[in-house]
């Protein structure tokens, strides 16, 4: 579904009677949530007939969910929301209208006694492997971590409005838009629409329309709205903010500053939150009584928790100031349990590689005052507009068309994304590139994944850059994608080096 009241209502359901639920993004292709149903073994779904955007009415929901269907034996029933009105498909013997089935409930459900280890939910976040993982949050710590965070960092008091932008098929969703605010008792607000429609000014007329106090979002959408000038934003009365947050991605100093003095009106600090789908809850952010913010740090780490930063063989930099990868110490009440179906894989991912912590997959640096700034990531997942994206899970949409023979992906800095989406592909022999190859692989990858997963660049190589014994070494891409072309490092151990200038010659 998508952002209505009654996603809402159908994860608070769940929770009452003991369901475990797995929200998927709208957006989500129907390959994409077969993956996800057939993982988790799910028995229901629920969805709507037909979804809106702007001016789109007609986003097919109920139709993507009958594509994956076709292959999803474990389900038994599909409810359906009436949001449009639009004609679709019903299944007499497996679909039902939630309107319907909703007129003839008792409006008494006894809650279900749950233990604190119980679980929740899953929410499936991108991995390196290209499989979806399935990130399992249990009842108790989670709640709890939800809700301290969300009063504490938002200085949330009785009778605040509080509007986070995320989607709820997203853990900031889950987080900062239902579990945290509800279990704080707060009036949260939840957004359907998109920040330019009908204008630009969107968010800003709701803020005014509402009175809100807290707003939380992310970096990629103030970017776009810094791109359209002040008016938009100095057209409304924004007067009743007190606080401001960041979510996503980091924060760089021109949004920072924009959000800072234009938005906020040099009145409203800037909580620019670092957290993960895994942790449940914020791990490093400013608090609202800080007085020394840093444009672009995440400042120091929550109460409890004990980050670290590594040097690339695992040991501790204790020392100020520090560049390496970033570890969390010690366990928090919100931390994932494990990852649903695969426990090996949780510990594969997230523990494996430095014994006694837990591996964000990010970098960070801490600066000479102890506050922690984050680099980005340092595995194969990309952070495009505040969505994780798995290489792999890319590269594998890419080969699909008939005349892909190889691909890479990698990120690339972008204005409005964070991160842009970079494809190296290598086409079969005999086949030339053609502007429409390019635009076959660019509609077939959104159709497998998704929309969000839109490819930025494709540059089309004769090879990509390999160790003998067959690794892509994915730095001279990125390094070559970032324009970062004299500093290469060492290509002595690629089969053929000569493939590095053909790249950059070749570079878009």
């Amino acid at each position: 579904m998508q952002m209505i009241p009654e996603l809402a209502i159908a994860m608070l359901a769940c929770s009452r009677i003991g369901a475990i639920h797995s929200i998927v993004f709208g957006a989500f292709s129907s390959n994409s949530l077969k993956d996800r149903i057939n993982d988790s073994g799910c028995k229901v779904v629920i969805t709507q007939d037909t979804g809106v955007r702007g001016l789109k009415v007609d986003i097919p929901m109920k139709e993507n969910v009958d594509k994956a269907l076709l292959d999803c034996p474990t389900i038994e029933k599909v409810f359906v929301v009436k949001r449009t009105s639009s004609d679709i498909n019903m299944d007499k013997n497996r679909d039902l209208w939630w309107h319907e089935e909703m007129s003839n409930i008792s409006k008494v459900c006894e809650p279900e006694w749950m233990d604190s280890e119980d679980p929740l939910f899953i929410l499936y976040t991108s991995g390196s492997t290209g499989t979806p993982k399935g990130v399992l949050h249990t009842t108790g710590g989670y709640l709890v971590y939800a809700s301290y965070t969300h009063e504490v960092i938002f200085d949330y008091h009785k009778n605040d409005i509080y509007w986070c932008t995320a989607d709820i098929g997203w853990i900031t969703g889950h987080s900062y838009i239902i579990y945290g605010p509800l279990s704080n008792n707060a009036t949260t607000l939840m957004f359907e629409g998109v920040p330019n429609y009908p204008d630009f000014s969107r968010f800003w007329q709701i803020i005014e329309k509402h009175k809100v106090n807290i707003f939380y979002t992310a970096p990629t959408a103030l970017r776009a709205l810094m791109k359209e000038g002040n008016d938009f934003v100095k057209s409304t009365d924004r007067s009743s903010l007190k606080l401001l947050g960041s979510v996503g991605e980091t924060i760089k100093k021109p949004e920072w500053d924009w959000y800072f003095e234009i938005v906020g009106e040099k009145k409203c600090p800037i909580v620019d939150t670092w957290w993960q789908t895994e942790t449940g809850g914020i791990l490093i952010t400013p608090l609202p009584t800080s007085n020394d913010f840093k444009p672009g740090s995440a400042l120091k780490p929550f109460f409890g928790i004990e980050p670290v930063i590594l040097d690339n063989n695992g040991n501790e930099i204790k020392e100020n100031p520090a560049e390496g990868l970033l570890a969390i110490k010690k366990s928090w009440p919100g931390q994932m349990r494990t990852v649903y179906g695969n426990h090996q894989r949780f510990f594969d991912t997230y523990f494996s590689q430095f014994k006694g912590f837990y591996f964000t997959g990010d970098g960070a640096k801490r600066d000479k005052d102890g506050d922690y700034w984050i680099t980005g990531r340092v595995d194969d997942v990309l952070n495009v507009s505040g969505h994780r994206l798995g290489t792999a899970e890319i590269e594998g949409a890419i080969g699909e068309h008939k005349n892909v023979a190889e691909a890479a992906v990698v990120g690339f800095p972008h204005e409005i994304k964070g991160q842009g989406i970079y494809a190296y592909v290598t086409l079969m022999t005999g086949i030339l590139p053609s502007k429409n190859i390019e635009k076959e692989i660019v509609k077939n990858v959104k159709t497998i994944i998704g929309p969000h997963a839109n490819i930025d660049k494709i540059q089309f190589s004769k090879g990509l850059p390999k160790t003998r014994s067959g690794k892509i070494m994915r730095r001279i891409l990125r390094k070559i994608s970032e324009n970062n072309i004299n500093d290469l490092g060492d290509i002595s151990t690629l089969a053929d080096p000569s493939i590095v200038q053909s790249l950059i010659d070749g570079k878009k």
